[in-house]
Parts: structure tokens; sequence; C-alpha cells
């Protein structure tokens, strides 16, 4: 007589107890479930970031249908479990995306078409500023692009142009595109040229103006060696002030005072101004605001008082030196010689650190390493001049920032001293300074030469490995007010300059006296912070 196996009571409860398994670990796994697109309005051929859950590890069997229409295989550029960037077909249509994964998909979300938009509505009789296209659509960091369209205004006064930002744990946010200082930018009712800014990740672009803002247009990033991480936001609230007394004056007579405001950064993006009691005479002249007292009289007695908010974001750096290029596209101005940084002078030192090395991450890195080596970084203020700390192989942190730099900019690397203030754990402040150098395509990479040496005050938070986690990284324990030095300019030629020891802020002045003012004195604070969150 033949037996049937599966009809064996042993083998039918083994077969039962398998089927079983797999049905509960079936059920157990949770659907793709999709939280957010980006753009919702976009146009066939656009890429679109769709934002969620359970999407998988890798793409394998899985796909994504929009109004129906599956995209090729060659058109899916990213896939990780929350996050799939694909592109859209071309001769697709708005509609319902999904992602399907192991036989389920998950919720719908709606996908319009620009481009079936009724005109009339959206664009045609649109108040406010309108983007119909940016040349080119993707680009690398601190390209140049052409935003073209309409209702801009006729100059920048007014408006802004937001690039997508985005930090860790957080919903992709924008970021404004700062006048960078590379050049040729332009701002027409029509026609805007900007530069990408450093932190500016693919996504949306948007023109306000006073009159609106834009519909978002997306902008892809691209050409980019690693990444950036942008982490432990804090939340400061600063104040600060300067005290000027009279003792002998008479009119005509005029005193400017020139007060560093925090300075925006991708690290630094969000800077409120609360409070002022004297209304300066130009706003964030060159990272300053410019006060202008005329006609002092003795024995006055004057105070300028500020208070700002302002965001602060560690930053971690991820590079793949492969992808590094060795090319530059900045201008000349960030490898030029300038009274802080003598780069013809010690140009030679810079080229024997280097060798014949060619990747600009690892020559900075050779910088680093060998300022920390050769030179004794101490904690006692310094000032000396670069000159003076290759001969004397002694330093403080502002010295031994402008060394970095400069030797950076002799080795052919684009380099920035930055000036501000750390803040510990009781909110007690000091002026610090660091740097910064520029990766092809990824943008500005810190650097603290203080820190990295162990010169850390008593109560501030540092990593275990200060010296390897300080090139390439930085803390949020602190508030930049300067980003290279300050150019300033004379307001009279006859003017008498106050020119301070190197503070939170890097100045080539910071006082200047016109007309019949024989005697005065000025108290500047330090910065007080009253007010710090952690995010």
């Amino acid at each position: 007589m033949k037996i049937d196996p599966i009809n064996t009571p042993e083998t039918f409860l083994a077969f039962i107890s398998l089927l079983s398994v797999f049905v509960l670990s079936a059920c157990k796994e949770k659907p793709p479930l999709v939280v957010a697109i980006d753009p919702k309005i976009g146009s066939m051929g656009d890429i679109v970031s769709i934002a969620g859950e359970n999407f998988g590890g890798e793409q394998g069997t899985s796909y994504v249908t929009i109004a129906g229409q599956e995209p090729t295989s060659s058109s899916y550029l990213e896939w990780s479990n929350t996050l799939i960037r694909v592109r859209l077909p071309e001769f697709g249509g708005a509609g319902l995306i999904y992602v399907h994964r192991g036989g389920r998909k998950s919720n719908p979300v709606l996908f319009s078409d620009r481009g079936n938009i009724p005109q009339s509505s959206q664009t045609a009789h649109r108040v406010g500023p309108v983007i119909d296209e940016i040349r080119p659509s993707s680009a690398p960091i601190g390209s140049l692009i052409s935003i073209r369209g309409n209702g801009f205004g006729t100059n920048a006064e007014n408006g802004k142009v937001f690039f997508t930002w985005s930090a860790e744990n957080s919903t992709q946010i924008t970021m404004e595109a700062m006048n960078s200082g590379l050049g040729d930018e332009k701002w027409t009712s029509e026609e805007i040229r900007v530069h990408i800014p450093d932190g500016a990740i693919s996504g949306n672009i948007e023109v306000h103006t006073s009159r609106g803002k834009s519909l978002p247009v997306y902008f892809e990033v691209t050409g980019k060696p690693g990444f950036k991480t942008f982490k432990d936001k804090r939340s400061y609230t600063v104040s600060y002030s300067v005290n000027i007394k009279v003792q002998a004056a008479s009119a005509p007579n005029t005193l400017y005072v020139w007060v560093p405001e925090p300075t925006r950064s991708a690290s630094q993006p969000n800077i409120q101004l609360l409070s002022r009691n004297n209304n300066p005479i130009a706003e964030n002249y060159r990272g300053t605001s410019l006060f202008q007292l005329k006609d002092v009289v003795s024995g006055a007695n004057i105070n300028i008082n500020l208070s700002y908010v302002v965001d602060a974001y560690g930053v971690e750096t991820n590079i793949n030196l492969s992808d590094v290029s060795s090319q530059n596209s900045m201008p000349d101005t960030f490898l030029q010689e300038t009274p802080l940084l003598p780069v013809d002078k010690i140009q030679r030192l810079a080229e024997t650190i280097v060798g014949r090395e060619r990747n600009p991450y690892v020559k900075a890195k050779r910088i680093y390493d060998w300022i920390l080596d050769a030179v004794a970084v101490q904690a006692e203020p310094l000032y000396n001049e670069v000159e003076n700390v290759v001969e004397q192989k002694k330093a403080d942190a502002y010295s031994a920032s402008l060394l970095f730099c400069t030797l950076a900019r002799g080795a052919g690397i684009p380099a920035l001293p930055i000036a501000g203030v750390l803040v510990d754990r009781f909110r007690e402040t000091s002026p610090h300074y660091w740097a910064e150098f520029w990766i092809e395509g990824l943008g500005w990479v810190p650097v603290d030469m203080g820190l990295g040496a162990g010169l850390a005050p008593k109560d501030f938070s540092v990593p275990q490995d200060a010296r390897a986690w300080y090139f390439g990284n930085i803390d949020s324990q602190r508030i930049a007010f300067s980003r290279g030095q300050n150019p300033l300019s004379p307001m009279d030629p006859r003017g008498r300059r106050a020119i301070r020891n190197p503070d939170y802020a890097l100045q080539d002045f910071w006082e200047e006296a016109v007309g019949d003012i024989q005697s005065y004195s000025s108290l500047w604070s330090g910065i007080a912070v009253t007010g710090a969150y952690a995010q």
C-alpha cells in the first residue's frame, strides 16, 4: 500500500507548524509607509524623493508606481529603508505614488504635474515671483546657477533665494543663499544668478520677495565626494554692548563704531535680532552693524546694546578620498596673501609639508598634523604673527589658525580663519579661533587647531580623541562672528581709527573718530549668553 507522507500525523503537524511560522512572519512584516514626497508638484523627468518607512535596505524586487506606471530600473537613484529617490517617467502623468515591496503596497500620496496646472491661476495671474527654469538643472556646491522667471524685483534688497538644507533627525528645511563673495552674482526682475551655498542638498529652490514667494522648483546638487551631517543643534541668546565715554569734544564731529554681528553659515543658518537700543546707519555691513554717533559732546556717555538668537549646529564630515577632486573652482581671493596670512613668505614650507600629494583633503591633514607636532600651541594669548610662529614654534589658538590657513593657501587649498566664542556648560564664553578649508563639491570643512591641541576651557565638553576629531568636525558649543578678516574701509581719510587686539571677530579696526573729538574711551563687553537650549 502506498502511503502519502503528507497524510501521516507527524508530517502533517510539522507542515502545519512551518506554515504557521511563515504566515506569522509575513503578518509581522510591516507594509511600506510613505510619509512625504518632495516635490509634491513637479514636471515629468524631475527627481522625486519619497520619505517613509519599511522600504527595505535595498531595492531588490521592490518598485514604485506613479499613476500606475513603473519607472525603468535606471530611473532609481537611491533606495534605502527610509528614502527612495527616483526620476519620474518622461511620458508619465500626475497621479498616486505607491511603494511596492514583498507583494504589499504603501499608502497612496498624490503627485501633481506642473504642466497640467491651470496657467491662469498658478502662473499667468500669480502675484509675486515665478520661477520658469533653472540653468543648469544640476550642479555641485559653489557653482553659479541662473534662475529665470519674472517678478523677482529690480534688486536683492528685499529678495532672497532659498535652497534645501537638512539637519540630523529633522525634516528638510530651507537655507538662505548668502552673498558668497564668489563674484558674478546678479539680481534683476527676470534673472537671478547665485552660487549654490555650502550645506545645500538636492531639493526645492524658492525665491522670496516682499510680494510673496515662488512655487518650489526641484534642483539636484551633484558631485559630492562625501557628505556633511549637521547635528546637536543649540540655540543661544547672546547680548553684548559698547560703552563710549567722551572726555573732550566739540562739534562738528562723528564717531563711527563697527559692531560685529553673528555670521550666517551652513552650521549657523538662523540668526535673529532680538533687540538693540540704537539703529545703525548700515546693517550687515561686511559682517557688522555700523553705528554713527554725530556731534558727541564732552561728558557724553553712550551705550550700544545688541541681543541676538543664534542657532548653532555641530558638523561631522565623511569623505570618500578617492572621489575628492584636485581641481578648484574658487576664486583666487581665498588663496591670496593678506596682512594676516603671509602666503608668499612661507610658500616653500607649505610645499615641503604636503610633498607631492595632490588630494587637497590629505594635504590639509598633513598641514594640521605638522602644526600640532612641530608647534607648541598654548592657552595663553600670544597674538603672534605667522612668520614668528614658524620661527619660534610657539602659538595660541589665534596664530595657529592663521598658520593653518596660510599654509593651506600656500598648498593651493582655499582656507578661511574663523573668529567667535566658545560656550561652556555654565554659559561662560571665551574668544576662540578656528578655520575652514574648501573641498570641491563638498564645501567648507572645519578645523580647530586649539581644541585639537587640547586647549579646551575647563568646563567645555570635548570628544575623547580631540586631535583626530577636530580635523573635519566641529561642535555646536560655539558662536562665530566672522569668517575671514572683515575688510573694513575708513569712512573718512582723515579719520583716526582704533585697532584692538583680536577678539571675537577679525576686523581691521573697530572705531573711527572724525572731526574735533579730542579724547574718548570705549569699553567693549564680552559676549554674554543669557539663554542656551539644546535640541
